[in-house]
This record gives C-alpha cells, sequence and structure tokens, in this order.
C-alpha cells in the first residue's frame, strides 16, 4: 500500500525513523522501493552523479522531470519526491508555483524539495495553498553553496543555529511536510527535531533527525570522485562493474566470448547460403 504524507506524521509521532534514499532510473527506484525505503528522492545531485556536472547548479527542469519520470516508472507505488532545479523557483512567485505544479503533472511525484529557509517561506506557503506538497532543505544548501563559503558544516556557533532553527519555524509554518537538514551539528539536529513538528531528514547531521538520506550513488560506492565525511558505504560497487567490465573486454578480444553456451543454434541446413 502506499504511503502518504500523513504516514510520515505518524512515524515522527511514534518514534520510528524514516528511510530515504535518492534514485534516479527506474531499475534503480524498483531495487530501492523493493528494499523498504520509505521515500524516493529524485535529487538535482543527479548532476554530479549522472550528469557528469562540477555541482548541482546547471540541472535544468527537464532534466529533472526526464529522471523523476522514469523514477516513477520503475516505482509506481513509491512515495516519489523531486528537487527544484537551481533557477526553477528563483525565478517569481507565480513562475516557481507554475514550475512546481508542471514537475507534479508531467512526472508523476509526490512531492518537491527546495532549498532555502525564511526567505523561501512566502514561496512554500504560495505552493501548498495551490496543492503542491512541499519539503524544504536547510543546513548546507548545495545550490548556494557558494553563498556559504562552499561545502561547509553550518549552524557551528550560536548565532547561525538560532538562524536554522528560526528557518526551519518558518517553513513548519509555511506548510511544508518535512525538511531535510543537511551538515549541521548532531547536536543542533536534534532541537530541531524535537522542536519543530514535521519529520527532519538529516544528511550528514547525526542520528537524532527523525530520518535519514543519502544519495544512493555514495552508499553504493558508485561515485568515487568524493565521499562527505556523513557517508558510509554499504557496497563498494565500482571496483566490482569496472573488474566485470574488463574482463568482457578480453574475453571479447581474445574469442573467448561469446562461447557455444551464450549462442543460438540453428534448426537448418545453411550450407546452401555458404556458396560452397
Amino acid at each position: 500500500m502506499a504511503k502518504t504524507i500523513a504516514d510520515w506524521r505518524r512515524m515522527k509521532e511514534a518514534g520510528e525513523k524514516i528511510v530515504v534514499l535518492t534514485a534516479y532510473d527506474a531499475p534503480m527506484a524498483r531495487l530501492l522501493h523493493e528494499s523498504g525505503v520509505d521515500i524516493l528522492l529524485v535529487g538535482d545531485s543527479l548532476g554530479n552523479v549522472v550528469l557528469g556536472y562540477d555541482s548541482t547548479v546547471p540541472v535544468t527542469m527537464a532534466q529533472m522531470l526526464h529522471h523523476s519520470a522514469a523514477v516513477r516508472r520503475g516505482a509506481p507505488e513509491a512515495f516519489v519526491v523531486t528537487d527544484m532545479p537551481f533557477g526553477s523557483y528563483q525565478c517569481g512567485h507565480r513562475q516557481a508555483v507554475a514550475n512546481a505544479i508542471l514537475l507534479m503533472k508531467e512526472s508523476g511525484c509526490d512531492a518537491v524539495k527546495l532549498e532555502g529557509g525564511a526567505e523561501v517561506a512566502p514561496l512554500v506557503e504560495r505552493m501548498t495553498t495551490a496543492g503542491v506538497p512541499v519539503m524544504g532543505h536547510i543546513g548546507l544548501t548545495p545550490q548556494t553553496a557558494s553563498l556559504l563559503g562552499g561545502y561547509r558544516v553550518q549552524g557551528r556557533d550560536l548565532p547561525a543555529a538560532e538562524k536554522l532553527l528560526a528557518s526551519a519555524r518558518a517553513l513548519q509554518d509555511a506548510g511544508v511536510f518535512a525538511i531535510t537538514l543537511e551538515c549541521v551539528p548532531k547536536e543542533l539536529a536534534a532541537i530541531l527535531s524535537n522542536q519543530i513538528k514535521p519529520p527532519i531528514i538529516g544528511i550528514g547531521a547525526g542520528n537524532g533527525c527523525d530520518g535519514q538520506v543519502l544519495v544512493c550513488s555514495d552508499m553504493f560506492g558508485l561515485y568515487e570522485k568524493f565521499a562527505p565525511k556523513f557517508v558510509k558505504r554499504y557496497a563498494n560497487l565500482a571496483p566490482l562493474m569496472r573488474d566485470a567490465a574488463s574482463q568482457y573486454v578480453r574475453e571479447v578480444r581474445s574469442g573467448h566470448y561469446p562461447d557455444d553456451e551464450h549462442s543460438f543454434t540453428a534448426a537448418t541446413d545453411y550450407q546452401s547460403l555458404s556458396g560452397t
């Protein structure tokens, strides 16, 4: 049975952890959903781990629509959240709401996620009023990391922590159903989780959050360029895939593949076609 926003509220109230992983295509979405993951996030991290960009900034609406629709096809019963890419919600409230509606209508996702705190709360309120469920994202916000001095832990001092708490409250009042909290001290994350009603989904925020999210390519060991401190690799698939591809190269070049086991046998005599 498909889960809804009401389930995430109930799970927080019951102290049950919410499990979130990113997905970018149909096969991965199917595997993760069958593994019991609660929420599939079509993150704009696909810019880094799928499309080869150096950041999430170049990702477009068309790309998010394409990948989100693939995830929906792969896991029809999953609860799917899609990131709004940079530029799609900084373009005025009317166009931002239209873009959020477009993501839901054309990709089939259940909700959208956007970065920012108190400054985007008025926009979040417009989106929720229009019927678009919204997940917030505060702390380290990758789309605007350059304004934060790079990819650094946020909320280390009291003024910064107070600002994060104020942003979480503003998003709560605007109607978000959950908030992603990225790269903050675990003590601060626990305080926010206790004081904020919507579930707090941590990434690099300790185990005091109401749930956790990771990039699937990181936790499977598929993305070797960089691994943040908070990433635990539950598998290391890149070397296995590289070794398998190397073996295929050797066998094709040596003529060992395909062998008889992996070839078809004719049911007729082709001698007349050989010219002899």
